[in-house]
């Protein structure tokens, strides 16, 4: 008897364990939530001119088909702006967030790319499209584009001098798809356009991705071509020497 005892013990105990999982299972259900869906509106890429008002062409947010609000938030790129300044030549995210009523968010993106188009007689600013040799070898192509990485950015310094976006000519940020943490920001350009002759005094430059120190050492203008042709030099955190070329071809708007 005692062991029949045991044994009826257990399927009752098996039996009283599946009828609360059960009851848990299907007692307290969450009920459905609808993501946010974003879709912008006109192009991921927009251009606008120097101290000409911007005019956003926005995205509709929908939340189980009804539309939603959005906020918007911008951060400029390469020169620390929280807000889009159309007077800053800069290349901005436009950052779109849409939330649902359960608090849960999606993002949604595009560039604003604020510019201004210099005659490279008297001014080198503009946006500008890099072909780039490392050690005097393109980039492979199993590692990304080669040719024409959108984009490089000159702009003019309050003092007169020149800031660069990337003095690697995109190498890593745009050939290799790294992102903005790869380009060798904080370059400086001084000189007068017209005999080619440049100093650059922003000195020792770093890259946030790789480490390393680099220095921007030469930089030739041709008006009439439209282009620029900038040279970097970098020794990598690991001692290694390299030389970036980078032919800067300026866009025409």
């Amino acid at each position: 008897m005692k062991n029949i005892f045991i044994k009826l013990t257990v399927m009752v105990f098996c039996s009283m364990l599946f009828i609360a999982c059960d009851t848990d299972s299907t007692g307290n259900v969450s009920r459905v939530t609808n993501y946010p869906i974003i879709e912008i509106n006109g192009a991921n890429t927009v251009f606008t001119p120097i101290g000409t008002a911007f005019t956003d062409p926005g995205v509709v947010a929908k939340e189980a088909g009804a539309i939603i609000p959005t906020i918007v938030t911008y951060s400029g790129n390469f020169r620390g702006a929280k807000t889009l300044d159309i007077n800053q030549a800069d290349e901005y995210t436009q950052t779109y967030t849409a939330t649902n009523k359960d608090g849960f968010k999606t993002n949604s993106t595009r560039k604003v790319i604020v510019y201004k188009t210099g005659d490279l007689v008297n001014s080198i600013e503009g946006v500008y499209l890099s072909t780039t040799t490392r050690n005097g070898t393109l980039l492979p192509a199993s590692q990304g584009s080669s040719v024409d990485q959108k984009y490089i950015y000159i702009w003019k310094n309050s003092n007169g001098t020149y800031g660069v976006s990337d003095a690697f000519g995109g190498w890593y940020s745009i050939g290799r798809n790294i992102g903005i943490t790869s380009a060798t920001q904080g370059g400086t350009i001084s000189g007068t356009i017209s005999t080619n002759t440049f100093t650059f005094p922003g000195g020792i430059l770093s890259n946030q991705y790789f480490g390393g120190t680099a220095s921007i050492t030469k930089l030739t203008v041709n008006a009439g071509s439209k282009t620029l042709v900038l040279t970097t030099n970098w020794t990598a955190s690991d001692g290694t020497p390299y030389s970036f070329v980078s032919t800067l071809t300026q866009v025409q708007f």
